[in-house]
This record gives structure tokens, C-alpha cells and sequence, in this order.
């Protein structure tokens, strides 16, 4: 069995690999030739966490047979953790046989992020350049990431829950991407500014006020991922033509939907669609300069599956990774 660490994942996962990763993953779910049962959550009972385990068999070329198993630990970043970590086992289809281990703390991210740059692709309006992002962990960087692979960015804010962190975020950021990203803790300030919003946080109540986006504005909500979770509001949601990225998984978990659908205030059959409709070209994307759009996620096992093959295959090719007897 092959294992592959951080290092042989990141070596391999770019974000380009990653967008192109999931053009396909999301293609290939739109054309339902993938097998992807209830994801298991397990509650971490007084560390506020949650254990996931996410299995996925996609029929292609080749077939595909892979399962995820990771952690979201909001309090890690006290303890200089990530807040997500976790593991992918890729088995043969053929025999089921575990044939590679991977990390998945890389793939996550950029697999979360690439699905956000395709949705943004497709909803974010062609001359969007002010960027921001909620949250200071490795989902924002990856989310950050994806943006600026689809659209130019000249500026970004930061809103973090630590100041040291949103500080520090906002730095390397800047230096690594060549424009001015700033760290501020004044959300009503800046939401009207952003052309483009992405939310990647561990919330249970609303970022923002929904009055405060400007018209145009897109939106990547891709933090919370339980029922009781939510970063939107209501007014948000209502007022804003929303997309997800898997029905069937929205309803059992994106608490942003759950919460108005519970409240009187937000049906089920006006999701726009799914990010795989935009991709076969089944739905349209944006329609107008005005109209708020948000992209929905609360992550599906197919993106996993699809970016873990890529990653098997490359580092088979470089000779990456570390082969084991079990």
C-alpha cells in the first residue's frame, strides 16, 4: 500500500489540478454515475467537534473506490492545530483492496476551494476584484486561492475571530499573492465593498447582516456543514439565487438552508440547482450584474474521490510516497 504524506500531496495538488479535479467530480455526479451513501457524523461531546466518515464509488475510467475520514476540531486553532485533519483510503474497485493512504488536510482545502472557484467562475460577475473572506484557517487560504484562479483580484479583507491570526492571515496572503490583503475586524464596513464573499468558518450564527451586500455580490458559503451550523442569514438566503453542491446533502446538513426551510421562510424547490448543472450547462449561470448569488457546499464524497485518484496516479508516476506491507 502506498502512503502518502502532506508533503506528497501538496507537491502534487495545485489549485489549477484541483479546479480542473472538480469540473469533473461535479460533471460526473450531474451525470449520476456515482454511488455515495448518508455520510456518518459522530459528535465529539465537550470539544464541540465532529468525526466524519465519507465513502464514494464513482464507475469511470477508471472506477474509482474511496473513503475519507476526517475531523473538525473548532478549538484546535488554540492548540496550534489544524481544525481539519483526516486521512483518504483508496481501495481497488476491482478487488477492494487498500492500495493507497493519503493525508487529507491538503486535499480538503483544495478540494473546497477549487469547488468554490468553479461555482465563482460560473456565478461571480466577469469584473469582480474586491474580495472577502471570513475566517483565517487553511479552508480561507484555499478559498482565497480559488479566487484569485478565476478572477482578478486587486484587494481583499479578512474578518477572523483572532486579530493575531486575521493579522498574520492578511500578511502572508499579501506577500504570496502580490495585492493588498487586509485584516479588519469592521464587518459592516467591508461586506458592502466585496464583490465576492467566501465563508469559511465554524459558526452557528450569522456572519453578517444580509442588507449589508451590495447588489452583484457572489457568495461561497463552505463552513458550515452541519444542521446546526449556519454563517448566512435569512435574508440572505431569500433574497440571493442559490446554488449547491449536492441536493440530497444540503438537506440532511447545510444548516444555512435547514434553518429558513425550518422557519417558514425558505423552500426547498428554489435552489437554483446543483454546481454540476452549471458545469454540463444544464442551468445558466449568472442572468444579471444585479442579482446576489450564493454557492452552498457542505462538501460531497466525489470531490475526494476524484482529487485522490489524481493525486494516486501522479505520485505513481513521480515515485512519491512510501509503499507498505499491511
Amino acid at each position: 500500500m502506498l502512503v502518502l504524506g502532506r508533503y506528497d500531496v501538496a507537491t502534487i495538488l495545485d489549485m489549477p489540478l484541483a479546479i480542473e479535479g472538480m469540473r469533473a467530480a461535479f460533471g460526473t455526479l450531474a451525470a449520476k454515475r456515482v454511488t455515495i451513501p448518508q455520510r456518518v457524523a459522530t459528535m465529539i461531546h465537550g470539544r464541540h467537534a465532529t468525526h466524519l466518515s465519507m465513502p464514494c464509488f464513482l464507475a469511470g475510467e477508471p472506477d474509482r473506490l474511496t473513503v475519507k475520514v476526517v475531523t473538525v476540531f473548532p478549538e484546535n486553532e488554540l492548540f496550534g492545530q489544524p481544525t481539519t485533519q483526516g486521512l483518504l483510503v483508496v481501495h481497488s474497485a476491482e478487488t477492494g483492496r487498500p492500495i493507497a493512504i493519503m493525508d487529507a488536510e491538503h486535499l480538503t482545502a483544495m478540494r473546497t476551494g477549487a469547488a468554490s472557484a468553479l461555482a465563482t467562475d460560473h456565478l461571480a460577475r466577469t469584473n469582480a476584484s474586491v474580495l472577502l473572506v471570513f475566517g483565517a484557517g487553511g479552508q480561507a487560504r484555499a478559498q482565497m486561492e480559488g479566487m484569485v484562479a478565476v478572477r482578478n483580484i486587486e484587494r481583499a479583507f479578512v474578518v477572523s475571530r483572532s486579530e493575531i491570526r486575521g493579522i498574520a492571515f492578511a500578511e502572508r496572503a499579501t506577500e504570496d499573492l502580490g495585492f493588498p490583503v487586509t485584516y479588519t475586524p469592521d464587518v459592516e464596513a467591508v461586506v458592502p465593498l466585496a464583490d465576492i464573499i467566501c465563508t469559511a468558518t465554524n459558526a452557528i450564527e450569522p456572519l453578517f447582516d444580509g442588507s449589508l451586500i451590495s447588489p452583484g455580490t457572489h457568495i461561497n458559503a463552505i463552513g458550515a456543514f452541519r444542521a446546526d451550523m449556519r454563517e448566512l442569514d435569512s435574508l440572505t438566503i431569500c433574497s440571493s439565487r442559490v446554488y449547491v453542491d449536492h441536493t440530497e446533502s444540503a438537506i440532511r446538513g447545510a444548516g444555512d438552508l435547514i434553518i429558513p426551510v425550518q422557519q417558514g421562510e425558505f423552500e426547498w424547490s428554489l435552489l437554483a440547482g446543483e454546481l454540476g448543472d452549471l458545469v454540463i450547462g444544464k442551468k445558466a449561470g449568472r442572468v444579471s450584474d444585479k442579482e446576489v448569488t450564493v454557492f452552498k457546499a457542505v462538501g460531497v464524497a466525489v470531490q475526494d474521490t476524484v482529487v485522490g485518484g489524481i493525486v494516486y496516479d501522479k505520485a505513481i508516476e513521480l515515485g512519491l510516497g512510501l509503499e507498505v506491507e499491511l
